[in-house]
C-alpha cells in the first residue's frame, strides 16, 4: 500500500465510490474484506472506523441484511456530494466566471476558531489575497457555504462574488495567492504514480472483466489520490496558469481510469459482499 493511502482515507474513498449504491451501510467484516484487497489489515480497519465514528463521519446503521453496520452520516454525505462535483466533473476554467471572496473576523476570545477557519478555507482550495481575505473560483460558492454552515463558522464570515480589477495583472496575482509550484508538484506526483497504471490497463483491453479485484484496487488507489487534487487545485482559470501546467493531463488520466476501471471495481465489491435482498 502506498504511503499516502491511510486506512481512514481509503475507507472514506470506498464509501464515496461504492457505499452509496446499496443500503449505504457496511458491516465491519465487509469493510475488512474490501480493504484487505488494498493492503489494510483488520485492526487498522476497526480503529479507523472508530475514529471516523467519533468524528461524526460514520454512524451505526443496520445493513440491508439486518446486521450491525456503519453508514455515512448526513454531514459526510453532503461532504461527498460536494466532492463529487469536483472529482468527477471538471468544468471549464474561465477567468470571466469571477471569484468568491471570504472575508472573516474572529474575536480574540475565540481565536481557536480562526485557525479552524483558515484551515477549512485552505482545504476548500481558497488562496490568500490578504490577511482575513480569501478567494476561490466563484463556482465554489455553494460548497463553501455548506462547509461553513456545517462547521458553525458562518457567523464569522462574509461571502462576496466579484472580479479582479487590479492593480497587478491577474495571472501575477494568482501566482501570489496560491502556491502554484506546490500544486503542480501534486499533479506531477499523481501522473508519476497513475499514468503507468493507465498504460498497463490500456495494453490489456479485456483484462478488467478477468481481474476485477485488480481493477478495484487500482481504481481505489487512483481515486484516493485524485480526490485531494481538485481541492489543492480548485479549477483555477487556464489562462492564468503557466503554459506547461500539468493539471489538464492529470485530470485526463484520472478520467480515463474512472471510465476503464470503476464498473469492474463495482463488480468486485458486489462479489465480495453477501447477497442482499
Amino acid at each position: 500500500m502506498a504511503e499516502q493511502h491511510t486506512p481512514r482515507s481509503l475507507i472514506v474513498t470506498l464509501y464515496g465510490a461504492y457505499g452509496r449504491e446499496t443500503s449505504g451501510s457496511l458491516a465491519v467484516a465487509e469493510l475488512i474484506r474490501l480493504l484487505a484487497a488494498v493492503g489494510v489489515d483488520a485492526p487498522s480497519v476497526r480503529s479507523s472506523v472508530s475514529r471516523l465514528k467519533r468524528r461524526g463521519l460514520l454512524e451505526a446503521r443496520p445493513t440491508a441484511a439486518g446486521a450491525a453496520g456503519y453508514a455515512l452520516s448526513a454531514d459526510a454525505r453532503q461532504l461527498l456530494d460536494d466532492g463529487d462535483r469536483r472529482i468527477y466533473a471538471r468544468p471549464p476554467r474561465g477567468a470571466g466566471d469571477g471569484w468568491v471572496l471570504a472575508v472573516f473576523s474572529v474575536p480574540e476570545s475565540e481565536r481557536s476558531k480562526r485557525h479552524v477557519l483558515r484551515s477549512r478555507l485552505a482545504g476548500l482550495g481558497f488562496g490568500t489575497a490578504a490577511p482575513g481575505v480569501w478567494l476561490a473560483p466563484a463556482r465554489l460558492y455553494d460548497e463553501t457555504r455548506h462547509t461553513l454552515e456545517r462547521l458553525q463558522l458562518a457567523p464569522y464570515v462574509e461571502l462576496f462574488r466579484g472580479e479582479h480589477l487590479g492593480f497587478a495583472p491577474t495571472a501575477e496575482a494568482v501566482a501570489r495567492w496560491w502556491d502554484l509550484p506546490a500544486i503542480a508538484k501534486q499533479h506531477e506526483d499523481f501522473l508519476g504514480r497513475h499514468e503507468p497504471v493507465l498504460r498497463t490497463w490500456r495494453s490489456r483491453p479485456d483484462a478488467t472483466a478477468a481481474d476485477a479485484e485488480a481493477a478495484y484496487r487500482d481504481y481505489l488507489f487512483a481515486l484516493d489520490s485524485w480526490r485531494r487534487l481538485p481541492y489543492a487545485d480548485p479549477g483555477l482559470p487556464a489562462e492564468l496558469l503557466p503554459r506547461d501546467w500539468p493539471g489538464a493531463r492529470s485530470a485526463e488520466v484520472f478520467g480515463a481510469l474512472h471510465r476503464l476501471l470503476r464498473e469492474a471495481g463495482a463488480a468486485f465489491v458486489r462479489g465480495a459482499l453477501p447477497a442482499r435482498g
